[in-house]
C-alpha cells in the first residue's frame, strides 16, 4: 500500500473522468469539510484485459506516464470542482480493479463515496461495476451520488419517443427519399 493514510474516520471517494464522479467528488468534499474529516481521493486505472483473471496479477506497477496522466486527471477534477486540490486531501493512484482497491482502502468507520452513472448493458458485461462490487464487499458505509440532469436540456416533444429504434429511423428516412416529388 505504501501511502501514509490518516487514522480515524475518513471519507474515501473514487474518482474518474465522468459526470457522476465529478458530482461524487463535490459531495465528498463538502461532506469532508462539514464533518472535518480527511478526504482521500482514489483513482484506479483499469489494468489491461487478460484472457483469464488468474493471469492478471493483483498489484500492478504504474508506468511513469500512466502515473502522470492519472495525477493530472485528479488534479483537473479537483480544479473543476473545488478550484484546486485542498490541503487536507490525499490523492492515491492505483492500477487494477477499482472496486477491489476501494474496498481494501475503506475501513468500517469510513464513508465510501462513488458516482452512479448510466452504462449500457454491453459496457456492464465487459467491465464489471465498481459500485456493485463495493456495495457487496465494503465494510464502510457506501454513498452513491447520481449526477443532476442538466437544466438546459430541451424536453422531448409530446408524442415523440426518445427511445425510437434505429431501424425505424432508417426505414423512415428511406421512405422519405423514395417518395415522388
Amino acid at each position: 500500500m505504501g501511502e501514509d493514510l490518516p487514522s480515524g474516520a475518513r471519507i474515501i471517494v473514487g474518482v474518474e473522468d465522468s459526470p457522476a464522479s465529478r458530482w461524487a467528488l463535490a459531495w465528498a468534499l463538502a461532506e469532508a469539510r462539514l464533518r472535518r474529516l480527511p478526504l482521500v481521493a482514489v483513482h484506479v486505472s483499469r489494468a489491461p484485459l487478460y484472457p483469464s483473471p488468474e493471469a492478471l496479477p493483483y498489484d500492478h506497477t504504474l508506468f511513469p506516464d500512466e502515473a502522470e496522466r492519472s495525477q493530472e486527471l485528479v488534479t483537473r477534477l479537483f480544479g473543476d470542482v473545488a478550484g484546486g486540490v485542498p490541503d487536507e486531501a490525499l490523492i492515491i493512484i492505483r492500477v487494477g480493479h477499482p472496486g477491489r482497491h476501494l474496498v481494501d482502502l475503506a475501513r468500517a468507520k469510513d464513508l465510501l463515496v462513488l458516482g452512479r452513472g448510466t452504462r449500457s448493458w454491453l459496457s456492464r458485461l465487459i467491465l464489471p461495476s465498481a459500485r456493485r462490487y463495493c456495495a457487496r464487499y465494503a465494510r464502510a458505509t457506501l454513498v452513491t451520488v447520481q449526477p443532476v440532469p442538466a437544466a438546459d436540456k430541451p424536453e422531448p416533444a409530446p408524442g415523440s419517443s426518445p427511445l425510437r429504434r434505429w431501424w425505424v429511423r432508417i426505414f423512415s428516412s428511406h421512405a422519405d427519399d423514395a417518395s415522388p416529388s
